[in-house]
Parts: structure tokens; sequence; C-alpha cells
């Protein structure tokens, strides 16, 4: 790496989220050899730049062009191509979790069915940040959604809460198990696309409501289990299941196209329409408590590690 392309990184605010460092809880298609720095996501500062460094200078905000960069770090130098400079006119936490969540929803939302105003969408684990994210993505483009979530203690505190993001039902996984939704999808359109992150019963579940020809794309697989489709439901309503990798998506793409998506974000969140999921901050050094935090059930605020 040539000296002269580099860029030396300060990082700083909100960084990626404590959760993801537990590769033990899921599949994860890219794994950084190691020794390696953690955090997948995250904003920085450039301080300075080498002299044939043109897309970058001293002041801008950057974040990573790919994954596993590495930011729970206070500096770092990179090459120009391993950054993409985002607008410092944006919320420092919209900033630092920018590159993952939301432009997923956004392509997810974008890709798979040509949809139109007042269409609707499912999903399961609404108030993920995936989840988050659609809610407000969705709501932008004028379609309805339909936020599966789990039953808890404070499900009515949740449900405000989503509703406050553009969410137009939330309904409990037992909820969308019971004959009453033959009744709801009286009223509300049958969705012709469905997000999917649990799998298991939840995601044939979603299959169960789907619009004839709509489509199910699966993201995560939170519950461990197999998506399950009856055969019924592939012969007699020709439903699509198909997948979605962000990483995958941008080897498909340039770097020019995934830059437009994240500037494309960007001006949803100046328009007010996309703000960052709900963040609690915690200092780096108790990177400890944030991961016990993590792993607490029901906990719908993402834990961001400041540097």
């Amino acid at each position: 790496m040539a000296a002269q392309k580099c860029c030396c990184l300060t990082y700083f605010g909100e960084m990626t989220r404590a959760k993801d460092a537990l590769s033990s809880l899921g599949n994860y298609g890219l794994l950084p050899k190691l020794p390696a720095v953690g955090g997948n996501e995250g904003v920085g500062q450039v301080v300075a730049v080498g002299s044939s460094v043109t897309g970058v200078k001293p002041g801008d905000w950057v974040i990573p062009a790919n994954a596993g960069l590495g930011t729970w770090r206070t500096e770092a130098v990179f090459s120009e191509e391993a950054l993409i400079g985002v607008p410092n006119d944006i919320p420092l936490q919209s900033a630092a979790t920018l590159g993952v969540n939301p432009c997923t929803a956004y392509r997810m939302l974008m890709d798979f069915e040509q949809l139109q105003p007042g269409d609707s969408v499912i999903q399961n684990a609404s108030n993920s940040g995936v989840g988050q994210a659609v809610i407000q993505i969705a709501a932008a483009l004028g379609l309805r959604t339909i936020n599966v979530v789990r039953d808890r203690p404070d499900i009515q505190k949740l449900t405000d809460r989503l509703k406050n993001l553009g969410a137009e039902h939330v309904i409990t996984e037992e909820e969308l198990r019971k004959h009453e939704m033959k009744n709801f999808f009286k009223d509300v359109p049958q969705p012709r696309l469905a997000l999917n992150c649990v799998g298991g019963k939840s995601s044939t579940e979603l299959l169960r409501h789907l619009a004839r020809g709509g489509t199910m794309v699966t993201y995560g697989g939170m519950a461990k289990q197999p998506v399950i489709a009856s055969v019924s439901l592939l012969i007699f309503k020709d439903l699509k299941l198909r997948g979605f990798w962000l990483s995958q998506w941008k080897k498909d793409h340039s770097p020019e196209q995934f830059k437009g998506l994240i500037l494309t974000l960007c001006d949803l969140i100046r328009q007010g329409q996309l703000t960052a999921p709900a963040c609690s901050e915690v200092p780096l050094q108790d990177y400890q408590r944030a991961l016990e935090t993590s792993m607490q059930p029901f906990v719908s605020s993402k834990q961001i590690l400041t540097m």
C-alpha cells in the first residue's frame, strides 16, 4: 500500500454494534484472519491524506467501503479505496450505522418486487436495526408495513415506538398465527413482499400470508431453524423464495453504485425520513458490559461503542 495513497483516520462517536462481535450467534459469510480488529461499522474523520489522494480530504467523514475493516480503534491508516466519504451534516449515530442495515433494508424493498405506493410489506424481527430501517424507508416510499415482533412484557411500548417510526401495523408472532388474521387482510392488501430475518415457524407464517406470486426474502436466521415452505404454497400460490446478502450485492455492483446508495440514504436522513436505530452509547473500555447487555432478551436498543 503506497503511502501517498493512504488516509489517516481518527474514529470517533458511535461505533459498530457490540453484538456483531459474537460470531457464535450465527453464521457469517466473511470472517477476518486472526488476530484482527473487531467492528464492522463506524464513522471516522480524516486527519491527513497522501499526495495522490483525491476522493477525500482532512476533516471529511468516512465509513468502511467493505466489511471487516475493523472499527474498534481510535486511529488507523487505510488506502483511499477502503473508505467512502459521507456528508457531515447528518447525525453522528446515523453516519456510524449507515453502511449495513439501512442499505440492506433499501435494497430488499427495491430489488425483488416492483412495489407501488399503497402496497403492503410484511416482516419479522421488526424491531431489529434492519426492521426499523424497513419501516422508515417503506413509509417514505408510500408502502404499508405489517411488522411482526415477539411478545414481551413491554409490548405496548415497543408498538408505540415502531408506529412513531412509521409502522402501520405491529402484531406479535402469536397473533400472526390466529385465524382472525383472515379478517385482518380484508382491510389490508395482502403483502407481495415478505422480509425474513428469523426462519423456522416465523418464516412459514410470513409465507402463509403472502399474496399469490409474492416473494419472501431471507436475510438472517435468528431462530437457527430452516425455512420451511409447504408444497401447496409453492404450487398453488407460486411463491418465490430468495436470499439477500449485502456483501454479495456489493461484489456484484461497482463502488460508485454503493456510494450512490449511501447518498440516497443520506438524503432520506436529511429529510427526516430515516433515523438511526435506538442506541445505547457505551465507552469502548466497557465493551464487556455492552456484550452482556446485548445478550439479554428483548433488548431493542443497539449497544454502540464510543471511542
